[in-house]
Order: structure tokens, then C-alpha cells, then sequence
């Protein structure tokens, strides 16, 4: 069993919409012995919050004011984002950071902030899982630094070379969102180098979820990553069995304080 790593994970909203408050909470983080600092991708959500930040911003202030913690997106919803443009955001931030991103990919909500239906985004599941699963070849394409050819139904790339190359070797390492009980994130997951269930309420879907995308990977010795969100408090130890490698803080979004936040980090991480 892989020990257990532990992670902030950070609603970008309201007294934390603010890319000082979060790089001050990677620094604390990081001395408290925190593994990891991810946050939330969104550009609006529901009542009360009204103030959001950027989440590449606030990643670069975080990677700036630490040197050991990972950091990341979880989750960005592919479909909303131009894959050329997060090439070069991503391997830019990897550089930055010393080889320290993660990137956390889903297909998004219409939910609890209506992202979509404001901006007139796509709302179709099934879509949205085309475009990310064609945005996440083009991302790996660029990330071997070599030219890009690239001709599908949503993207074309016409011979264009990204560098610089993202600092860790074989890429950075992507985990995929999705419910534990379908199948297609599971398989999606498979591919890559992680799998996020969300919404999980007992350790036994984790051991599910191990066992549902072990089926579809190809390499079981390859490293490989089954993330967790608990409330802070919740002891880790029956998700660690089950299978899972990082344990995540799941913070109220509707209700969360920088203070509260401070005192969870001064805790010192799950273990």
C-alpha cells in the first residue's frame, strides 16, 4: 500500500478569492507538512459567493511561495478551455514550479453556477467528453516538446511545436474526474495517471473505484494515483486500505473562511 498523501484542496471563492491568501496558505501548508495545495476551477458560482478567483493565477502564487508541494487544478472542465492555450499554461506552470503540477481534468457542471448556460458552453455531456478526451491527446502531443499535427472534429493543431517541454519527464500527470459507478471515466482514467471519484461517501467506493479502473489499465506496475475528498476531521486510515493514495480537504464552498482554512493547515495534514 502506497502511504498516504495529504492535500489541501481550496474553493477559489470569496475571502480566498485572492492569489496572496493562497500562496500565504501553500507557504503554511508546506511547513506544516502538507503534501499538496489543489484548487477549484470555476468562473462563477451560486449564491452567496459572488467573488471568484482565477485558478492559474492563484497555482502560480502558490508554486512561487512553496518548493515541495504539488499543486493543481481539481478539476478543470476541458471543454471549456482552448487545448493549445492550457499547453501552454500547463507546461509553463510545470517549469515554474520545478515539476510540481498535477492536472486534475472532469467534464464540469451547469449545477451550482450555470458556467455553461451563461456563457452559452456546451451542455451536453456526451460532447463535453469528446472534447476533453480530444483536448487531453493534443495536451500529451504538446507536452513531448516535438511538432504538433493535429487534424479532428472540434481542434486542429497545423504543425506547432510547444516549448518549453513541462520539467517532469514523462509529462505532467493527469487524474481524471468522474462518478465511481460509470464506466467511461473509469476507462477515461485508466489511460492516465489517476482517478478522482466524486461525491464519495464510504470507503467501500473507493475499493470500487480501485477495482473498477484496474480492469481497463494495461500496466498494473505503472505508478498510479486514486484520490479522495473527505470533510477535515475524517480519519484517513479505511480510504488508505481501500486503496486510495492522496486524501483531499473537502471544504463547504458555500461557507468557507480564510481563518477556518488557517486553522485546518496548522492541524497539520491527514495521516
Amino acid at each position: 500500500m502506497k502511504p498516504l498523501k495529504s492535500a489541501l484542496w481550496i474553493p477559489l471563492f470569496d475571502e480566498l478569492a485572492d492569489a496572496r491568501v493562497v500562496a500565504g496558505l501553500a507557504a503554511s501548508a508546506e511547513e506544516a507538512g502538507w503534501d499538496g495545495l489543489f484548487v477549484w476551477d470555476h468562473v462563477r458560482w451560486q449564491h452567496p459567493i459572488r467573488a471568484v478567483a482565477d485558478p492559474w493565477v492563484a497555482l502560480t502564487a502558490a508554486a512561487m511561495a512553496s518548493e515541495t508541494l504539488r499543486v493543481g487544478p481539481m478539476v478543470t472542465p476541458l471543454a471549456r478551455r482552448r487545448p493549445q492555450v492550457l499547453a501552454r499554461q500547463t507546461a509553463t506552470l510545470d517549469v515554474l514550479s520545478g515539476g510540481r503540477l498535477t492536472l486534475g481534468v472532469g467534464l464540469g457542471s451547469d449545477r451550482h453556477g450555470q458556467e455553461f448556460t451563461k456563457f452559452g458552453e456546451e451542455l451536453d455531456d456526451r460532447k463535453r467528453a469528446e472534447l476533453m478526451d480530444e483536448s487531453l491527446g493534443i495536451l500529451q502531443a504538446a507536452w513531448s516538446g516535438e511538432p504538433v499535427r493535429h487534424e479532428g472534429p472540434n481542434y486542429t493543431v497545423d504543425d506547432v511545436q510547444f516549448l518549453p517541454r513541462p520539467a517532469q519527464d514523462a509529462g505532467i500527470p493527469i487524474w481524471v474526474a468522474g462518478y465511481p459507478g460509470k464506466v467511461r471515466p473509469r476507462r477515461r482514467a485508466a489511460r492516465y495517471d489517476g482517478f478522482f471519484p466524486v461525491n464519495l461517501t464510504h470507503p467501500d467506493q473507493v475499493a470500487e473505484s480501485v477495482e473498477g479502473v484496474n480492469e481497463f489499465r494495461t500496466d498494473l506496475t505503472t505508478p498510479y494515483d486514486f484520490v479522495v475528498a473527505v470533510p477535515p476531521g475524517t480519519d484517513p486510515a479505511p480510504f488508505a486500505t481501500a486503496g486510495a493514495t492522496w486524501c483531499l480537504t473537502d471544504f463547504d464552498p458555500d461557507t468557507i473562511r480564510h481563518a477556518e482554512v488557517q486553522a485546518i493547515v496548522a492541524e497539520g495534514p491527514f495521516r
